[in-house]
């Protein structure tokens, strides 16, 4: 089973069944699982999460399984203050995991696959922040 992570930029996720979905986990009754969402807030922050340095790091996290952030910097031959860094951009985003092991933070991907959805407007946007421009 392919896990995905459904992305959309700008839109906030329905929330619409929200209250009978808590009621029926309440009830103890069985519920069926959402796909798992991120909101991008913004096009310019979508670019800045997905840059080319960000997918190298979740790619070889995918395919080398590192056992800490210092190892993953190896893999990339980056320096581990700007791997760590960005390491913990994707996590705060929920794209990666940092387990405990040890002293060492191990980056891990639990989803296999993304899929992008939504709405990006080309009129309106000044280029470096995504605010709208008055016409």
């Amino acid at each position: 089973m392919t896990r995905t992570l459904h992305i959309t930029i700008g839109t906030r996720p329905d929330r619409s069944d929200l209250a009978d979905t808590l009621g029926a986990i309440d009830a103890d009754e069985a519920v069926e699982p959402n796909p798992s969402r991120l909101c991008i807030e913004s096009l310019a922050t979508f670019g800045r999460i997905f840059r080319p340095t960000n997918l190298e790091l979740l790619e070889a996290i995918v395919e080398h399984e590192p056992e800490s952030i210092r190892e993953l910097a190896r893999l990339v031959e980056r320096h581990p203050p700007e791997v760590t860094e960005n390491v913990h951009e994707l996590a705060d985003y929920g794209l990666i995991e940092l387990e405990d092991e040890g002293r060492a933070k191990r980056p891990t991907v639990w989803y296999d696959e993304f899929e992008f959805s939504g709405d990006v407007p080309l009129r309106g946007l000044d280029p470096d922040s995504d605010t709208p421009v008055a016409p």
